[in-house]
């Protein structure tokens, strides 16, 4: 227990030091004004024809001349904006800036409605997530400015910088129980299972196992979220490196082995007999331990790159807030190990008292180690690689559910019945990997010739791939002097749920077609480098798969990223909205 308070203050002492570090030179932290507050707008309709836009920026407050956009107006009817004021700041370096007021003028029957879209900055150091609204331009009077459109991760951190801490705390709490069985997440029940089942505890010490668990990977979690944030780092990047991953897949590996009987995991004899000698008040494993695993989980299993991870590094990166941030990933973390749990806690009140059946359980955890190893491999495997590792562990399964059914008295048909679809899907697997699959769920695919692979290799010749920021800016230039929409998809050879959308969404035949003249960007970002950190940080993405859409004036519409994986549909769906916008 005393390691995990160690931690919790450790962790509490770097968000303190960096938080200080920030505003070190300003003294107290201003409170800041909302964004509706800092930047007032109102839409007026004239008499002699047109619209008026009109900005009222507060004192202290500036918005960007580069940041302001008018989706759904064609090039000879974009307004003329009048010049700025030169200025030099950390998040844009060299700019145009407006204080005060800002007005523009619509030109007469130029569209029906268009999105506007700004960004500003407080002087004392803030700088608001862009802002989008769409408004309609009738002559419907002052009334005619809609309610925001934002983006998911704009409105959780719009949230953040307006809301009470304590709601923030609940929302991202509420977040994480929606992504604790997000596929990047599962890995950690066999992790934590093997913790609490796995070392005999009773009910009320695996309670405390379990919670020493979550809380040291939400902390961890939280830690490295702040200071990527702060660094302008990419957090997946700087986590998915090789031979980090390979070293703690290693590790898991090791686990396993004496779960399988090959060996003992013992302390020095010594150490041992002092360990028993306090423990045998206790019934169950390790604080310190699980506190570890904790850890561990925290570095490489956390949630997938999603809107309210995006969100709390976006707000973060902005605000400088790091105890703020921290916080929210802390209950983002919290709310995905409560779950888990409540999983391994409850169901191991149903299991029976110790007896022969323990040592069945302990090599049902040495499969759920290789499991979780498998998991964290998956972003240094091909997908061929990946459905063969899958298979040859299905057939060893099977191997080792036909001896247990040679040692069961009752369920021997079960048993068997079982172990024959493992080893009959496994040798597919294995057949199909050797063809080149890469959907475990459908293995032999690839040998009917299917449309779905074809499709995706067309798609592959249509992307422009990248890892300058230089290539970038010639193709956002190329596509504006062409008319052209623009799709740029963040990527990353460790980003699985990026190959995962390549095949499902990419290789759609809907999709393909509704990108017939979309322009495909690909920015790659697998190398943590200054390059990658450019390319992130030209529109403020958190990391990949995160995907804009840059209209045909050259101008992304914020509104419409999509952060995270979604599906065919979603993705469509999407599109489809951005269009009818314009």
């Amino acid at each position: 227990m005393r390691a995990i308070v160690f931690l919790l203050v450790s962790c509490v002492w770097l968000l303190q030091t960096a938080n200080a570090s920030l505003f070190s030179s300003g003294g107290q932290r201003e409170d800041f004004l909302p964004v509706d507050q800092a930047f007032e707008l109102h839409v007026e309709p004239q008499e002699e024809g047109g619209t008026l836009v009109r900005w009222d920026i507060a004192p202290g407050y500036y918005l960007y001349q580069e940041r302001l956009s008018f989706g759904g107006l064609d090039a000879d009817s974009q307004p003329t904006l009048p010049p700025g004021e030169p200025y030099t700041d950390e998040f844009f370096g060299d700019s145009q800036i407006y204080r005060g007021s800002l007005e523009v003028v619509i030109p007469q029957a130029a569209a029906n409605s268009i999105e506007l879209g700004w960004q500003g900055c407080a002087d004392a150091g803030l700088c608001y997530p862009p802002q989008s609204k769409q408004v309609s331009l009738d002559g419907a009077g002052p009334a005619s400015a809609s309610g925001s459109v934002q983006a998911d991760d704009e409105a959780l951190v719009s949230g953040l910088q307006q809301q009470a801490l304590w709601l923030s705390l609940l929302v991202f709490f509420g977040l994480g129980l929606l992504l604790a069985f997000a596929p990047c997440s599962l890995p950690m029940l066999p992790i934590l299972a093997g913790i609490v089942v796995g070392s005999g505890a009773t009910p009320r010490r695996g309670f405390a196992l379990a919670i020493a668990y979550v809380v040291s990977m939400a902390l961890v979690y939280a830690a490295l979220g702040v200071v990527a944030a702060l660094l302008g780092a990419n957090l997946q990047g700087l986590l998915m490196q090789p031979w980090l991953i390979a070293s703690f897949a290693g590790l898991f590996i090791l686990l396993s082995l004496p779960m399988f009987g090959f060996f003992e995991l013992q302390l020095p004899a010594s150490l041992r007999d002092r360990l028993e000698n306090a423990g045998r008040k206790r019934k169950g494993g390790s604080l310190a331990g699980a506190g570890v695993l904790g850890v561990l989980s925290g570095l490489l299993v956390g949630p997938c790159m999603t809107a309210p991870l995006a969100a709390a590094l976006l707000y973060i990166a902005q605000s400088g807030n790091a105890i703020h941030g921290g916080l929210v990933l802390f209950a983002l973390g919290l709310g995905i190990g409560t779950p888990l749990v409540l999983l391994v806690t409850l169901g191991n009140r149903f299991l029976p008292k110790p007896g022969a059946w323990m040592d069945r359980v302990k090599v049902s955890f040495g499969f759920l180690f290789l499991i979780a190893a498998l998991y964290v491999l998956r972003p240094l495997l091909s997908d061929s690689l990946w459905v063969g590792l899958w298979g040859a562990l299905l057939v060893v399964l099977a191997s080792g559910l036909l001896q247990l059914a040679r040692e069961l008295q009752k369920h021997k048909a079960l048993s068997r019945a079982v172990a024959s679809l493992a080893g009959i899907w496994g040798i597919a697997m294995l057949l199909g990997a050797a063809g080149g699959a890469h959907d475990p769920l459908r293995p032999l695919a690839i040998f009917t010739g299917g449309v779905a692979t074809v499709q995706a290799g067309e798609m592959g010749e249509r992307y422009v791939g990248f890892s300058e920021p230089a290539v970038l800016d010639s193709e956002l230039a190329a596509a504006k002097a062409a008319g052209q929409w623009a799709l740029v998809d963040y990527y990353a050879d460790w980003c699985v749920s990026c190959k995962v959308m390549e095949r499902e969404v990419f290789g759609n035949a809907e999709v393909q077609a509704a990108l017939e003249d979309v322009r495909i960007l690909r920015p790659d970002v697998t190398d943590t480098n200054a390059a990658s950190r450019e390319l992130l940080g030209r529109y403020q993405v958190m990391g990949p798969p995160t995907l804009l859409w840059i209209g045909p004036d050259g101008v992304e519409r914020r509104s419409q990223r999509i952060t995270g994986e979604v599906d065919a549909r979603q993705f469509l769906a999407n599109w489809n909205e951005t269009m009818e916008r314009g």
